[in-house]
Parts: C-alpha cells; structure tokens; sequence
C-alpha cells in the first residue's frame, strides 16, 4: 500500500526500541517517584497532624523505598521483581483495607483509591510498553558491564 511505512524488524542482538526506551525514561521516573509518594504520604500526613512518636521507623521506610527504587532506576532486575510484587500485595491489602473502612468513614475511600494507585504502578512497570523498553536496555547494559 501505498503511504503505510513498515517499521523495521527487531534484530536478535536489539530487542527493544531505542526511541520508545527514551521515551520510556520519563514514564519510568513518574512512576517510580509515584510510588515513593505513596509510599511516603501516610508520613508526612502523620507529621502535619501532629504525630512524631514514629519518625526513625517512618524514615528508615522511606529510605529502603529510596534505595529499593534507585537499584530499579539503574537496571537491577531483583529490584524490579520485589518492587512489582510489593506494590501490587501492598495495593491489594491496603484497598481492601479502604473498603473496609470505607464502610464507616469517607476517607476509607481515600485509602482505596491509594491502593489502586498502588497496583497501577506496580502494572505500569511490567506492562507499559515504554517502560519496559527502558528497563530492557537498563538490563541490557547492566548485563553487558
């Protein structure tokens, strides 16, 4: 036909798209700074009610999810795995928590939402096609160093 370009085909030795892993790059940093966000958010809403009894524990989180998604961020293909697994056993405990509370009070439905946040990134990261162009060629590189 005329008009209709072919792309060309993917060669053993390049499995991913270098322009859609550079594209992939400014997805795979939303969703990685998403998850800390959600990650850090109950603590920081505790610290602007008020409550500090539980800093250091809330602080040591926030610094394993920092180091947890930088090892993802440079190519770690474990990190990857327990990233994806916790965000997505963490989305589905803490959404049925929400219900559950939900059930009682309105900011149940908050939580909810948090938790289908959470599965969302945790999908994003395995099935975003950008993403997982990106994530290749972090792999790729880190197997090749």
């Amino acid at each position: 036909m005329a008009g209709v370009s072919v792309p060309p085909p993917v060669s053993p030795a390049s499995p991913f798209d270098p322009a859609l892993a550079a594209a992939g790059q400014t997805y795979t940093l939303a969703t990685l700074c998403g998850l800390f966000v959600l990650t850090v958010l109950p603590f920081v809403a505790a610290l602007v009610q008020g409550q500090a009894s539980e800093v250091p524990r809330h602080l040591a989180y926030a610094l394993g999810t920092a180091l947890l998604l930088r090892s993802v961020w440079r190519g770690g293909v474990w990190s990857w795995r327990v990233t994806v697994g916790l965000s997505i056993v963490a989305g589905l405990l803490v959404f049925m928590g929400g219900m559950f509370a939900g059930q009682v009070s309105w900011q149940g439905w908050v939580v909810s939402a948090a938790g289908l946040a959470f599965i969302a990134c945790g999908l994003l990261l395995v099935g975003h096609p950008a993403i997982r162009a990106f994530l290749d060629g972090r792999w790729a590189a880190r197997g090749r160093a």
